[in-house]
């Protein structure tokens, strides 16, 4: 059967994808297809193992990609906690009363068992919201950043569940962990080492699974927890986005695994539908309690709308925690069927809704802005851009060296937009005039004050998409001046060109003039370069 199973799974995953959903509902499907041929979860117990790797592996990458400090906004830790204090004390008497009416599934749970819910239903998708943020290109915006933080925040408790509910008292061992913030440097020495192929792969799973799984399962912890700290180590290394990516698709694969056995669990009722529909109208109720903190916080109605809506599902760490419990026996097994179906459901609804998030902004934009708190968070004020003549987007190196080209040769003001603050404060101290800004994310786009005076635009940013989706803003705003933009290749000029952009500076191209000119003018004899240039003017005459 194993030909079977492979083949179902991605069958079910294509057709998914195919409408615009996230392929794990396929793999929720395929699993429950794969229940009906008679296959349960204890005829694959390799599945169940893999199932586990891709768990410790998700909350690997969690750690890979996490900057303590963005955890510390009050937006992201208080607004994480109120929204899940607040839906529990919703879910469980929701979950009571849903009970006494007389849905079986309900009745004859203590309120351990509905604060075990409640809490799994508390959680929003981290799959999900990554993948929208990545479809619209605004994982950088401040909206897409709160919501990571608040989703981030949520796995915390999750693993802070999932390391209580091992249920043993660690061992004494386990408090030589605390010195492994001191093995740190041997450990990015290391990294350094690996080099950028299979090595850093092979490296990032010993990571993950030995020095995280392994070493904290053996002194009494919860793997997963370990798996989530050595990430958070490796954090600040400059490989570790790179090495979140090489285990990208490991990580996917495995938690094919997961989704999988959900499905094996068995199969939905007619009342387990129902009661999962029921789950999924109240969803409305959670995205509002997370409008109303996050203005509360003082964000802009629509960032604070964006972000409700990127969060306005249920989770797969909720069907994480359900699967801890049901396998000691704190829940019956069926909620996890249950809940495998309102994840489903909500990502069905979720998706269209926040791919017309902004048109319904703008339709009720009067109504949410009555909810903003004044002074607005300061991250989310309109970016002042006076009265420039000159705008570059992006001030990396090529940014920088054309700030300071213009400045030498023209008069008139010049800005510069880096969206990362440490850039921007060393640019400051230079006396460059530089804002902070991510001209990649929609909301810069709408918190840009008008200059009338601009003449020209720079899209110096290193990512072509950025930069083509800067050059369309510029379009929809009726931008009149000039555009030039840099590009890596030639293919993406032309479509950047077709956005409106006037000139194109091609870095390949003209590294590689710059390179022999470089050459020409420090090793070789003046002599040489004279009679060469005889000769060139002889063959023109």
């Amino acid at each position: 059967m194993e030909p079977a199973i492979l083949i179902i799974t991605l069958a079910c995953g294509m057709l998914v994808s195919r409408v615009g959903l996230p392929p794990l509902i396929g793999y929720l499907v395929a699993g429950f297809v794969l229940f009906l041929f008679g296959i349960d979860e204890s005829s694959l117990p390799l599945l169940e193992q893999l199932a586990e790797l891709g768990v410790t592996l998700l909350l690997f990458a969690i750690g890979l990609k996490l900057d303590i400090r963005s955890l510390f906004k009050a937006e992201v830790w208080a607004g994480s906690s109120l929204h899940m204090m607040g839906s529990m004390l919703f879910f469980i008497p929701l979950l009571k009363l849903l009970g006494m009416i007389g849905l079986d599934q309900l009745t004859g749970l203590d309120f351990n068992q509905l604060a075990l819910l409640a809490f799994a239903l508390s959680f929003s998708s981290t799959i999900f919201a990554v993948k929208v943020l990545e479809d619209k290109g605004d994982m950088q915006s401040l909206y897409g950043r709160v919501a990571i933080g608040i989703l981030i925040m949520q796995d915390i408790f999750a693993v802070a569940f999932l390391t209580i509910s091992k249920g043993d008292i660690p061992s004494v061992w386990a408090f030589g962990l605390l010195l492994l913030p001191f093995a740190k440097p041997l450990i990015y020495k290391a990294f350094d080492r690996v080099g950028h192929g299979e090595l850093l792969v092979l490296f990032g799973l010993v990571m993950a699974l030995v020095l995280g799984g392994w070493l904290f399962e053996a002194v009494g912890l919860k793997p997963d927890l370990g798996a989530l700290i050595i990430g958070i180590l490796l954090a600040g290394h400059p490989k570790s986005s790179e090495l979140a990516k090489s285990l990208f698709y490991f990580k996917e694969l495995f938690l094919v695994a997961f989704f999988l056995t959900v499905g094996l669990n068995g199969l939905p009722s007619m009342s387990d539908i129902g009661l999962a529909t029921i789950l999924v109208l109240v969803i409305p109720l959670k995205i509002g309690l997370f409008l109303y903190l996050l203005t509360r916080f003082k964000l802009r109605s629509r960032t604070s709308l964006m972000t409700s809506f990127n969060l306005g599902n249920y989770s797969e760490f909720g069907l994480i925690v359900a699967a801890v419990a049901t396998s000691k026996g704190w829940l019956p097994p069926q909620w996890m069927v249950i809940l495998a179906v309102a994840l489903s459901i909500s990502f069905l609804l979720a998706a269209p809704l926040n791919a017309i998030s902004s048109r319904l902004y703008q339709k009720y934009q009067g109504r949410l802005q009555q909810l903003e708190k004044h002074p607005l968070h300061p991250e989310d004020r309109q970016i002042p851009v006076g009265n420039p003549r000159f705008l570059i987007l992006g001030m990396g190196r090529i940014g920088s060296g054309a700030y300071d080209e213009l400045a030498a040769k023209f008069d008139g003001e010049i800005l510069g937009i880096e969206h990362k603050q440490d850039l921007v404060d060393y640019h400051q101290g230079l006396g460059r005039h530089v804002v902070q800004g991510d001209a990649s994310d929609t909301d810069f786009w709408e918190k840009l004050e008008h200059a009338p005076n601009l003449e020209l635009v720079l899209l110096a940013m290193p990512h072509h998409i950025g930069n083509l989706f800067a050059a369309e803003q510029l379009r929809r705003l009726d931008y009149k001046g000039k555009l030039s933009a840099i590009v890596q290749y030639t293919e993406d000029g032309e479509s950047l060109k077709e956005s409106g952009v006037h000139s194109i500076y091609n870095l390949y191209e003209a590294a590689g003039a710059g390179f022999v000119d470089h050459v020409v003018n420090d090793l070789l004899p003046e002599s040489h370069v004279a009679r060469s240039n005889a000769e060139e003017i002889k063959n023109k005459g």
